[in-house]
Order: structure tokens, then C-alpha cells, then sequence
């Protein structure tokens, strides 16, 4: 399989995330594959990913494209389709946004990993696009734009010849919007090399500040609360969010694995808002021996049981969640139950199930 002329299409390359993470197991997979994207950060990804032959589209040349790639979303259907693949063997998608559009010569298989259909214009069109969201310029433009992405979201799945889907939730998603089947096969997730550290007294959030990451959830609710609070991440929402917290809130952008690792173990709990496709931070906490206050919803409730190894609320907001935060309080979690719940998402599982599925239902 190693031998196989593959490439691996992946929407960005602007930083390492859940994405960027299944990207960097497929090319430990392949390691001559080359990949194909809109645009490329250099530095921003592993050098896992970067050592790989990499083509970027014109998006590439734009300008502020290294910051504002996703105000280009309207063309990104043409973009993708500029690039037309038929010397490879193998083609394979990671993809959120238009990567799975990508043209393919006949004959030739084409999986697409998918972590959701494009959410931008699906169930998450208003946490993007709704009012108060962005401004008034955009939503019009979005109102007139959405049809026509929905339209050539649903028609580009017919270029995928194998679907799998990162969880249950988005396999759901996949048959509805585009009518397609899909296996599922969860993420890689780092599971290694968490310390044992002794239990401070504060919570953790560790996201990227955009909408439907439901930060501002969790600011509200710890502003009542007064319980310390670190929040790792950066993102566009990030000036907002700093003007709502209170003193007990503090900000760390993004921070290095080591002292990521660290704060994920020393932390009370892991507060996880949103509604997610699946979600590896949550499996990253139970690494770490942590358990995890999420929102009952989407992938995660394939991950966490309530009462064994996180609690769960069933509203998005701040008083649901603090409403679970007392929950919490008066229970007890066994470290070693958190760790071996995480163990089954380790990245040797999802390569080998890679493997096999590559073995049992692709013709060559």
C-alpha cells in the first residue's frame, strides 16, 4: 500500500487542528503522497506535513488570504475545481468545507474523509452567518450565495467513490444532505504523554474563537460563578470575548503541547460547549485523566457517559451549564476509567482501520 501513488487533498493548511491531525496520520501512511490545498502557512503545520510535495491554489497569490482565506468562500467551489487530478492511483479528502469537490479522473478512487459536510451552509449557517454575527454586507451576500453552495455541496459528493464519516453524528449528516452511505472511522487522537499532576482548583477550555464554538457560553457562566477559568485558544471572536470576561478569567492563546498537556492534566474539569462533529479535545481531557462538562449533542455523546466520565447539559446556555458545573462538584471521577475511554482513539487504531478499509473495498 505504502508503494501507491496517492494524493491527499485538505481544504487549508493554516494550523494544526482536529483536521490537520487526520492530514498528518495519512501522511505517516503515505509518505510519498503529495497534497493539495487552497493555501498553505508555511511553518503553521507539522513538519510531518510539510515534508510532502504540496500544490496550493491561486488563493495562495490573493490578497489577505493568509488571514481572511474564509471571506473567499464563495469561490472556493472554482478553486477547487481548478485542480484536476489523474496521475495518482489513490485520492483521498480530508474534508469540512470543498476538499472532497476536488475533479478526478474516471476509474480513479476518490474516500473522502469527512468531518462534516460544509457546515458553513448547512446546520451551522446561523452561527456563521445569522445576525449579530457578521456584518450586514456578508449576510446579504450569504443570503444569495447559500443555494447555490448547498447546490454544488450535494452535486461535488458524487465525485467521492467511498464516504467515511469521522462519527456517527456526521454519518447522520452525510445521508441526509447528500444521500450518500459512509463508514464510520473515529479520529487519531494524541493520547500519549500526559503527566501526572496534581488537581488544581480551576477549569479549562482549549477552542478556536469562532461562533459556533460557544465561548461566550462559558464567560457568562463563569463571570457568575467567580471560579477561575483558562481559556487556550485564539481566533477572530477573540477581542469580544476578552471584553466580556471578568478577573477570574484568564487568556493563554495557543500554547505548546508540553504546557498544553500540563494544564489539560491539572485542571478540575474540561468545559466543552459546543456542538461538535466529534471531538478530540474531549478525548485529549480523558487522556489526561480529566473529566469533561460538555453539551449533550453531536459527536461528544459518542465519547463522554454522564456520571462515569464527564456530565453533560442539555442547553446551550449559561445557566444549563452551571446548572452541570454544581452537578460536577459533588461527584468523583476514577482517573484510570478517564484514561482507558481515551485509549481506543489512539492514531496506531485509526491507521490500521485506514489500512483495512483501503484493503477490503478498493479495486486497484
Amino acid at each position: 500500500m505504502s508503494k501507491l501513488k496517492v494524493a491527499l487533498i485538505h481544504d487549508w493548511l493554516t494550523g494544526m487542528r482536529g483536521g490537520e491531525k487526520v492530514l498528518e496520520a495519512f501522511c505517516e501512511l503515505f509518505q510519498e503522497a503529495d497534497i493539495y490545498t487552497f493555501i498553505w502557512n508555511k511553518g503553521r503545520v507539522s513538519e510531518k506535513i510539510e515534508r510532502h510535495k504540496i500544490y496550493t491554489s491561486i488563493l495562495q497569490k490573493l490578497p489577505f488570504s493568509k488571514t481572511k482565506y474564509r471571506y473567499y468562500l464563495p469561490i472556493m467551489p472554482y478553486l477547487i475545481e481548478s485542480f484536476y487530478l489523474k496521475n495518482y492511483e489513490l485520492v483521498i479528502s480530508s474534508s469540512h468545507c470543498v476538499a472532497k469537490g476536488i475533479k478526478v479522473k474516471k476509474g480513479i478512487p476518490h474516500i473522502c474523509y469527512c468531518h462534516t459536510p460544509m457546515r458553513y451552509v448547512w446546520d451551522l449557517y446561523d452561527d456563521y452567518f445569522g445576525k449579530g454575527k457578521t456584518n450586514f454586507f456578508v449576510r446579504t451576500a450569504m443570503r444569495f450565495l447559500r443555494g447555490y453552495l448547498q447546490k454544488w455541496d450535494i452535486k461535488s459528493s458524487f465525485r467521492v467513490t467511498h464516504f467515511i464519516a469521522n462519527s456517527k453524528n456526521v454519518k447522520r449528516r452525510i445521508e441526509k444532505y447528500y444521500g450518500r452511505d459512509a463508514v464510520v472511522i473515529y479520529p487519531p487522537v494524541d493520547i500519549s504523554a500526559f503527566p501526572e499532576k496534581r488537581k488544581k482548583d480551576f477549569y479549562l477550555v482549549v477552542t478556536a474563537f469562532v461562533p459556533y464554538k460557544k465561548v461566550e457560553i462559558v464567560i457568562d457562566a463563569f463571570n457568575r460563578l467567580k471560579y477561575p477559568l483558562k481559556i487556550v485558544g485564539t481566533g477572530p471572536e477573540e477581542r469580544k470575548l476578552r471584553k466580556m470576561a471578568e478577573k477570574n478569567i484568564e487568556f493563554l492563546g495557543w500554547i505548546d503541547n508540553f504546557k498544553l498537556k500540563e494544564y489539560y492534566a491539572e485542571a478540575k474539569a474540561f468545559i466543552f460547549p459546543q456542538l461538535e462533529d466529534f471531538g478530540i479535545t474531549a478525548v485529549e481531557s480523558l487522556a489526561a485523566g480529566t473529566p469533561v462538562i460538555a453539551y449533550n449533542k453531536g459527536g461528544v455523546t459518542e465519547i463522554i457517559q454522564d456520571g462515569e466520565t464527564g456530565v453533560f447539559f442539555d442547553k446551550q446556555t449559561p445557566e444549563s451549564l452551571i446548572s452541570a458545573i454544581k452537578r460536577f462538584e459533588k461527584m468523583s471521577f476514577d482517573r484510570e476509567i478517564l484514561k482507558k475511554k481515551a485509549y481506543y482513539y489512539r492514531k496506531e487504531r485509526f491507521i490500521n482501520e485506514i489500512k483495512n478499509f483501503i484493503e477490503t473495498e478498493i479495486k486497484f
